[in-house]
């Protein structure tokens, strides 16, 4: 019950963020993995993966993701992962 009403009630908004399974297959490590997975696991975050989000050119090139329907690209996993920080921390 504590969290319906704590969704209910909160003052950040939810953000979805999609990711691209051959994306993350290519810039993702296990170091960073690990950060991402805390990230994720955030009740104001949904996130899902999909085969391919057709986005084929930008997904060689860097790390990306979709977040509520955005790109955003970083030049490094960590990169991202801080951009979708700060995403989430202007949704506040």
């Amino acid at each position: 019950m504590k969290s319906f009403i704590t969704k209910m009630f909160s003052k950040e908004k939810p953000m979805t963020v999609e990711f691209c399974e051959n994306n993350l297959d290519r810039f993702l490590n296990e170091e960073t993995f690990s950060l991402f997975q805390q990230f994720l696991t955030q009740p104001t975050v949904k996130y899902k993966e999909y085969e391919c989000l057709s986005e084929c050119k930008l997904c060689k090139q860097s790390p990306y993701a979709k977040v509520d329907g955005d790109i955003i690209t970083g030049e490094s996993p960590d990169d991202l992962l801080n951009k979708l920080k700060d995403f989430k921390n202007r949704l506040c």
